[in-house]
């Protein structure tokens, strides 16, 4: 076993500034040790609560389980993180070594009787312990927890339970790597400057680079969002639209050892004989008993309040994108999938005059930064300093301390913008500490926003769309919610949430993006420093609509899909891709294609965490809009509204109900009408 002085995971202080992690000495062979040394300590915590001679209590057994295994929790966290956002053959081989052990440890944990046996007893006098409302969740959501992962079961189904449990997690980590794995792998090259009509100058000399990076001569495009998306938007050459688009619709499907359709169905009726043995008859009835939806007829119920509202529209919007493809080419071409984002954006172009493109020098990405961080220090009063003695795992990444209103230390913030080989496509936060108080103590989170936005050439910064800029304002949503936590108990705090109330704060930041008064702050020129023309403005804000309603239908699709997939009732057997075309019909606006598979690349669904979650992108669409209309009534920047939505929202993390934390913000339950209202559904 390797000491303390050799392995920096064995530390318990890293003696870095914030306790911040040593990126800059760990290497790939220190996790395994880590892990295992993890392990043996949990094993003595869990070992020293069991074996208490006292009777149980709260703080003895409740708080002493909150507070065991901190350091594989730490090992964990730090090699999942690295796993998406800088990976390496060493890191992953580790990963897979270890997931099954790992699972193993968790279930020797939750299926120890000794230990469920003392939980259970504080659990059973919890009516005559007089705690506050943070200590009573932390109390039903640990004997839950327990009861979940089969702790009630008898020798025969934990033994079940344990194989399956073991298994899954080795299959859910295979998946993601080979769909990081293919997406990698691929590479269109074009050789000729004729072929890429069309595309703008900020893509071209991005494929250049990209080619320059593999040796090549010429232009190469990737499946990564910053070269996939302009391509599919912009390229005229159709051929080549629907080449990039069967390659990133077609990932993991093609018979090789990345291939991912027998992962699919193992996973599938993993989780429902997981399901069965806990005494559910789906898998999505289990994960939603701890979700605001509840049930799965709840789900249904808002998908098809979707689908009524925006599928009329929807089809309106196909048939308008249709006509004007028509009038372009001087005859019926169709709209296949790989013409969808291209005609739709001429006729946008067209109707509105607008090309997201041509407002990319206005988004130079150190200005968006500063606009958002000033987002932030206008509604919270926080403020950002980059500290560059605070060690990152790439030399892309940043780090900032984060200070409150008052300037004390409230935060790390990681950033990390831009695609690498060995980093995940699209964008997310994630924590490499959570915040917990203990011994009157308020220890604060280290946070990290991971994006692909596109790289800077030789001669241009990094320029963002729009779009992009919605992103970036999605992803500090959630590291706001992680920063500003103040809980006691860290599996209570920040993100740590029902899954279907934690897109609310980085959906309801998406809001800004089409106020003319934020924008205001930070737009301009990235070398005269010139605003935007107002009308260009107006038109963000004008298009925030356009197709909004085809946008819908495809969620609500993919929501479908999650159902279809974890709402089965018997294992699943039979052809991927009919099923999945058959399970989003009803939402469906374009012809599928044969061929093309999405659940055999749907890290979300089968490597991300949220099976019989994905309507929850929709369902906190319905809660931000209801939540943003206060802002908008009151002011977007009101110091008052801001303060109530930072207080009741983001500072509580999981410590109470969230309809109960909405209600207290918003006085009343959300209704469907203020998002058909925002997407102009109705009037």
């Amino acid at each position: 076993m390797e000491s303390q002085e050799t392995n920096p995971l064995l530390q318990y202080d890293f003696g870095t500034p914030h306790d911040t992690i040593p990126f800059d000495k760990i290497k790939a062979e220190h996790f395994k040790p880590a892990l295992e040394r993890g392990m043996e300590l949990e094993k003595e915590e869990i070992n020293a609560i069991i074996h208490n001679p006292e009777k149980p209590d709260f703080k003895n057994t409740i708080e002493a389980l909150e507070c065991a295994g901190r350091m594989l929790q730490r090992t964990c966290t730090i090699l999942g993180n690295l796993l998406s956002a800088e990976s390496s053959d060493e890191l992953q081989e580790t990963a897979m070594e270890m997931a099954p052990v790992l699972s193993a440890h968790s279930n020797s944990i939750t299926l120890n009787e000794d230990l469920f046996r003392r939980v259970k007893n504080v659990y059973d006098m919890k009516a005559g312990l007089n705690l506050d409302k943070e200590q009573t969740m932390l109390l039903d959501t640990c004997y839950e927890n327990f009861i979940r992962h089969g702790a009630g079961l008898d020798k025969e189904k934990k033994a079940e339970y344990e194989k399956l449990t073991v298994e899954l997690s080795t299959l859910t980590l295979q998946y993601g790597q080979n769909t990081l794995k293919e997406s990698h792998d691929y590479v269109m090259h074009i050789t000729d400057r004729n072929e890429l009509s069309g595309l703008p100058q900020t893509s071209l000399a991005a494929a250049e680079e990209e080619a320059k990076s593999r040796g090549l001569n010429g232009w190469c495009f990737t499946l990564d969002a910053p070269s996939y998306m302009p391509f599919m938007k912009y390229a005229d050459n159709r051929q080549l639209r629907q080449k990039l688009y069967m390659a990133y619709s077609t990932l993991c499907t093609h018979g090789n050892d990345t291939d991912t359709t027998g992962l699919v169905r193992k996973i599938v009726n993993d989780r429902l004989a997981i399901a069965r043995l806990l005494g559910y008859d789906t898998y999505a009835q289990y994960v939603l008993k701890r979700r605001m939806a509840e049930k799965p007829e709840n789900v249904y119920d808002l998908l098809g309040q979707l689908i009524s509202a925006y599928k009329p529209v929807a089809l309106k919007e196909y048939d308008a994108v249709k006509a004007y493809a028509a009038k372009l080419e001087g005859k019926d071409v169709g709209i296949r999938a790989w013409d969808w984002a291209y005609y739709s954006d001429k006729l946008k172009q067209e109707t509105f005059k607008y090309n997201e493109e041509e407002l990319r020098p206005y988004f130079e990405l150190e200005r968006v930064k500063k606009g958002v961080f000033g987002l932030a220090t206008k509604l919270y009063g926080i403020t950002f300093k980059e500290n560059d003695s605070i060690a990152v795992y790439h030399p892309d990444v940043k780090a900032y301390e984060v200070f409150d209103r008052d300037g004390s230390y409230l935060a790390v913030l990681y950033v990390d913008f831009h695609p690498r080989k060995g980093k995940h496509s699209g964008a997310w936060m994630t924590e490499y500490k959570g915040q917990w108080k203990e011994n009157g103590t308020d220890s604060r989170p280290h946070i990290s926003l991971v994006m692909n936005f596109t790289k800077p050439t030789q001669d241009k910064p990094a320029l963002l769309t729009p779009s992009e800029v919605n992103t970036f304002l999605h992803e500090f949503g959630h590291a706001l919610h992680g920063m500003m936590a103040r809980t006691t108990y860290e599996s209570l705090s920040g993100t740590n949430v029902y899954q279907d109330f934690v897109e609310l704060p980085s959906q309801f930041m998406e809001n800004f993006l089409t106020e003319e008064e934020f924008l205001d702050t930070f737009a301009g020129h990235y070398k005269t420093g010139e605003k935007p023309a107002k009308e260009e403005i107006k038109k963000i804000i004008d298009t925030a609509n356009f197709n909004v309603a085809y946008a819908c239908m495809r969620q609500v699709s993919f929501g479908l899909l999650d159902m279809a997939w974890h709402d089965r009732k018997a294992p699943f057997e039979g052809d991927i891709e009919a099923y999945e075309k058959d399970s989003w019909k009803d939402a469906a606006i374009l012809e599928q294609e044969k061929g093309t598979c999405m659940s055999t690349n749907f890290g979300h669904l089968f490597s991300g965490g949220y099976a019989a979650g994905y309507y929850g992108y929709k369902w906190a669409e319905v809660l931000d809009a209801d939540a943003f209309s206060v802002f908008k009534e009151k002011g977007i920047f009101n110091s008052e509204t801001a303060e109530s939505f930072r207080h009741n929202i983001l500072e509580k993390g999981g410590t109470e109900p969230p309809m109960t934390l909405y209600k207290r913000f918003r006085g009343q339950e959300p209704t469907i009408d203020a998002l058909l209202r925002r997407n102009g559904i109705i009037k």
